[in-house]
């Protein structure tokens, strides 16, 4: 009996199932485990068993993790392109951390696996993520900038991101849709729907409008963020860009 109870308690137990998970995403075993189910436990789901952890989900690691991940990404590009001015490195880290960028990394790393343990509510592409920055925070308390240095560029840069695609990449979608409507004889404009709060904080609602008439909307925490992606979904609805299908 005893040496079934050990069986089921280490083979078996939720903590060293997380761990065994860990491992190959991490490339190294974590030591407070905690830190990592938070990292997963979206804010729609209420979990109340870590008691070290009150506000139980994974916002806080979010903001943390945009932070750490934004510094490492800024020296990476600033030592693989040593002649590269400024704005090609802003634009590039800008490519590597936006949304898009996180979900897809977020979707290789296969987080959803993890993401479906500790929520209860039903998982969208923006969950994955904020789960990557989340996760990039929990590494960073686990084992310091170094380590997580490591982790950024060997377990998620080199392994999910293709850099030289993403070198030819135009994401400037603003300028795109300003391009084919001045080559079509179209007039655009941007017009602030609604600016309001949420989670304390502004957001913008913008429209993009064509010879006078809304053609896609889109809102966000920062105005020329909100542009770009109702710029985007422009493109989208009127044919001149194809939507990716891994996004939602």
């Amino acid at each position: 009996m005893r040496l079934l109870f050990k069986f089921y308690n280490y083979y078996l137990s939720p903590d060293k199932e997380l761990a065994r998970k860990l491992k190959p995403l991490l490339g190294y075993t974590p030591a407070n485990l905690g830190i990592f189910k938070l990292a997963f436990s979206h804010k729609s789901t209420s979990n109340s068993g870590d008691k070290a952890y009150p506000m139980q989900n994974n916002e806080r690691l979010e903001y943390l993790g945009d932070a750490v991940l934004g510094t490492i990404v800024a020296e990476y590009l600033f030592k693989k392109y040593p002649d590269s001015n400024e704005g090609f490195l802003t634009k590039m880290r800008s490519k590597l951390v936006k949304r898009k960028s996180l979900n897809r990394i977020g979707d290789k790393m296969e987080l959803e696996l993890l993401l479906s343990e500790y929520n209860t509510t039903r998982l969208s592409r923006s969950m994955l993520g904020n789960a990557v920055e989340a996760l990039v925070g929990a590494v960073y308390l686990d084992r310091g900038y170094a380590s997580t240095k490591i982790f950024v560029i060997n377990h998620m840069l080199r392994k999910y991101v293709n850099i030289h695609e993403l070198e030819r990449l135009d994401d400037n979608y603003k300028s795109q849709l300003l391009e084919w409507c001045q080559k079509s004889g179209k007039n655009v404009t941007y017009k602030l729907l609604a600016r309001y709060k949420f989670e304390k904080r502004d957001r913008f609602k913008v429209a993009v409008m064509i010879n006078n008439k809304r053609v896609a909307t889109a809102d966000d925490f920062n105005k020329k963020s909100a542009e770009q992606m109702a710029s985007e979904k422009a493109m989208i609805a009127l044919g001149i860009l194809i939507e990716e299908e891994d996004e939602d």
